[in-house]
C-alpha cells in the first residue's frame, strides 16, 4: 500500500499545467431571465460533480468554444447563477452570464495521466477548474469547463457540473448534445426544463418512514480511522462472467426466489465487504443508500429529456451483526426490497418530507452507492472520434462508492472506491468471489 501511494506521489509531483485567464461562455443568442425553480430532489445533492473525458485528437478548441455557446440556448439554466430563493432553497438566477471556459496546457504528453479508472485525485484534479477564492457553491458557475492540450497532441475536457443543477442521466445527455451540436448536428434529445412537475404538494403527504435521512450514532469510531489514514483509490473489476457467478452464488442460498439484478448482488456484496473491512461494532448500525431513476416510476412518467434530478434515494438500515454473520442472500433481499420501495408515492413523499423537514441524509457509518455504469459517458463523440477514456476526478465523499462502465467491455462494471489503507486489504480479500 505505502508503494502505491509514494507512486502516486511521483506521479504528481511530475505533472504540470499552465491555465489560462477563464472567460464567459454566453448563450449565442438570447435566453429567458428570472428565477428557474429547482425542485426539492435538486436540493440534498448541491455538491460540484467533476469528471474528465480524455481525446488523442489534436483539439480544436474554437469548435468547442462555439457549440458550448450554441448549445446553452437549449440549457440556459446553465447559463445562470445559483443564488437562495425567498424561502431559503436554491435557485438559478437566469442571468445569461454563461458557462466559464478554461483553456489549459500540459508540459507532458496525455499517455502520463496512466489509467484513469483508478483516479489519482491529485493528478486530475489539475484538468479541472477551481474558482480562486470561492467560499461557498453561490460563487462557482454552475458548469465550468477546462480544455487541456498535450504535448504531442491529445486533449482532455474536464468538467465541472453542480449535481443540484442535474443527476447522471441529464448530465449525459447535456454533454452528449454538446457534442451534436460541436459535429453540426440537431439535438437528438431536448431537454425538458419545467421541474414544476416535482414540485412539493401543498398540503405535503409524508406517507413513509424515510429513514435514509437517519442519523446513525458512530460506535464505531470510523471517522477517526479515516482520518488517521491514507486513502487508497481502488477499482474492482466484474466481468460478465464474474457477475454471472456472483448471480449463482446467491441463488444457490435462495433457490425458491426469482433471478435478482446484478446490482442488487453486487450492491449488497460491496456493502457487507465494506463493513467488515472497516470492522464497525456488531451494535453499529449502518446503512445502504442507492438512487433510483424515477423518470419511470412517477404517475405519469417524466417527459423524455427531463433535465434535473430525477432520483429519488432508497435504503437499507440494519445492524452490523445482521448484515455481516448472515448469508449474503439477506442483504441481496435487503436491496431488492428497497428498489421495489420506490414508486410514485414514495417518492412524492420523499419530495413532501424535504419541504417540511429539510432534512440531509446522514453519511455516518453509511454506503453511498451510485451507479454510472448505464450512462453512456464513453461516446462522447466532439468531432474527434469518442474518448479513449473518461471518468469521475475523485468520489464526492469517503462514503460513496461508483459503478463505472468499462470501455473494453460492454456489459463490465468497476466498482470505484476509497478505503483506509488497512481496510482496502481486507476488502480486497472480501471481493473474491
Amino acid at each position: 500500500m505505502e508503494g502505491l501511494l509514494n507512486e502516486h506521489h511521483e506521479a504528481r509531483e511530475a505533472f504540470t499545467v499552465k491555465k489560462e485567464e477563464p472567460t464567459l461562455v454566453p448563450p449565442e443568442k438570447e435566453t429567458p431571465k428570472g428565477l428557474y425553480f429547482l425542485s426539492n430532489l435538486d436540493q440534498n445533492i448541491a455538491v460540484i460533480v467533476k469528471t474528465v473525458y480524455c481525446y488523442r485528437a489534436v483539439e480544436e478548441k474554437s469548435e468547442i468554444k462555439q457549440a458550448l455557446a450554441k448549445v446553452l440556448v437549449d440549457f440556459y439554466p446553465f447559463s445562470g447563477r445559483l443564488t437562495i430563493s425567498s424561502e431559503g432553497k436554491l435557485i438559478v438566477d437566469c442571468t445569461g452570464e454563461g458557462a466559464l471556459f478554461v483553456e489549459a496546457v500540459a508540459e507532458c504528453e496525455i499517455e502520463k495521466l496512466g489509467d484513469i479508472s483508478q483516479p489519482d485525485p491529485s493528478t486530475l484534479e489539475k484538468l479541472v477548474y477551481d474558482v480562486p477564492g470561492a467560499k461557498n457553491i453561490l460563487e462557482i458557475p454552475p458548469l465550468v469547463a477546462q480544455v487541456t492540450r498535450f504535448k504531442g497532441g491529445g486533449f482532455v475536457l474536464g468538467l465541472g457540473v453542480n449535481h443540484c443543477m442535474c443527476d447522471g442521466l441529464s448530465a449525459m445527455e447535456f454533454v452528449n448534445s454538446w457534442a451534436e451540436t460541436a459535429r453540426g448536428l440537431p439535438l437528438s434529445l431536448p431537454p425538458f426544463l419545467d421541474r414544476g412537475l416535482l414540485k412539493a404538494r401543498p398540503q405535503p403527504k409524508i406517507e413513509f418512514p424515510h429513514h435514509e435521512f437517519a442519523e446513525i450514532e458512530d460506535l464505531s469510531n470510523l471517522s477517526l480511522l479515516y482520518q488517521n489514514e491514507g486513502i487508497i483509490y481502488q477499482p474492482f473489476y466484474f466481468d460478465p462472467k464474474k457477475q454471472t457467478q456472483l448471480k449463482k452464488s446467491v441463488m444457490k442460498e435462495t433457490p425458491t426466489l426469482k433471478n435478482f439484478t446484478t446490482f442488487e448482488c453486487l450492491a449488497a456484496l460491496v456493502w457487507r465487504a465494506r463493513t467488515k473491512a472497516l470492522q464497525m461494532k456488531p451494535n453499529q448500525q449502518t446503512k445502504l443508500l442507492f438512487a433510483v431513476d424515477g423518470r419511470s416510476k412517477f404517475d405519469p412518467p417524466l417527459p423524455k429529456g427531463y433535465f434535473g434530478n430525477a432520483i429519488v434515494l432508497t435504503y437499507c438500515l440494519c445492524n452490523t451483526e445482521e448484515l455481516t454473520e448472515k448469508p449474503l442472500k439477506l442483504a441481496v433481499e435487503m436491496v431488492h426490497n428497497a428498489i421495489q420501495l420506490v414508486n410514485d408515492n414514495y417518492m412524492r413523499s420523499a419530495i413532501d418530507f424535504f419541504e417540511v423537514t429539510r432534512a440531509r441524509p446522514s453519511l455516518t457509518a453509511t454506503l453511498l452507492i451510485t451507479a454510472w455504469n448505464r450512462l453512456d459517458f464513453q461516446s462522447t463523440n466532439f468531432g474527434w472520434g469518442d474518448p479513449f477514456q473518461s471518468g469521475p476526478v475523485t468520489l464526492p465523499a469517503d462514503e460513496v462508492v461508483l459503478f463505472l462502465s468499462d470501455k473494453k467491455q460492454e456489459k463490465g462494471i468497476n466498482v470505484l472506491l476509497g478505503l483506509p489503507a488497512t481496510a482496502m486489504k481486507t476488502f480486497q480479500d472480501l471481493m473474491q468471489i
